[in-house]
């Protein structure tokens, strides 16, 4: 859950989201040493005696040519490695469905049984004490921890984005056309998130909620259901 004074990411929440956080400090990292050999020859240009230099042309087009594309790869294996991850959903344990409207959002599981229920953000006179405002929905997305969940994500009527960015989804919701995501939560929790793509007047209002909770408590609320 993110504060008011929070500068970086959110707590990675899914081994999908650790990746990532590992990467933006990697590429962070790279550009700190690409300015600061900026810095420093700027420095010693602006600060030195100009001179002839005796190091050969074709010395120096050799370094300015091969340094970029090194620092090119470093930074591209890493990024393709984490997308193919990101695109790998292999045996999910449950399939979930979520469709965007204006504004709220349809959720459908169909792997157990025929489920489906609308998820609206609760509003802030209702709220009870100690949920978040603009956060909270009456209706949440229930899963259960350490197993792969798929999420078939399409929209009813404009472009939305279903976000979650503590677990590392952001998969847009398109109409008439169905796009796939997979997370896993390691550990239960409960998951804030919202729609990512602007859609209307009322797109701020929106949120998205992810329960992560055991196994045998996710089978008992399942149990509980109407069929």
């Amino acid at each position: 859950m993110a504060n008011h004074s929070q500068l970086g990411f959110q707590d990675a929440s899914s081994p999908i989201m650790e990746e990532l956080m590992q990467f933006h400090d990697h590429a962070l990292m790279v550009a700190l040493a690409i300015c600061s050999l900026v810095l420093y020859l700027l420095a010693t240009m602006l600060t030195g005696k100009l001179s002839s230099s005796s190091v050969d042309a074709q010395v120096i087009e050799l370094v300015w040519t091969i340094l970029p594309a090194v620092v090119l790869i470093m930074l591209a294996l890493p990024s393709l490695r984490i997308l193919y991850m990101m695109d790998e959903i292999n045996e999910p344990n449950l399939t979930l469905k979520a469709i965007g409207h204006q504004w709220y959002w349809t959720y459908e599981y169909t792997d157990l049984k025929e489920l489906t229920f609308d998820s609206y953000m609760v509003p802030t006179s209702e709220l009870p004490r100690g949920h978040f405002r603009l956060l909270e929905v009456d209706h949440r997305v229930v899963v259960p921890t350490e197993s792969k969940i798929r999420v078939i994500v399409t929209a009813d009527d404009v472009l939305h984005s279903w976000a979650v960015p503590s677990l590392g989804v952001k998969t847009d919701a398109i109409p008439g056309r169905l796009n796939q995501t997979a997370f896993l939560a390691p550990r239960p929790g409960v998951y804030y998130g919202q729609c990512s793509e602007i859609c209307g007047a009322n797109h701020s209002f929106m949120p998205i909620v992810v329960e992560s909770t055991p196994l045998a408590n996710f089978e008992s609320w399942f149990s509980l259901l109407p069929s």
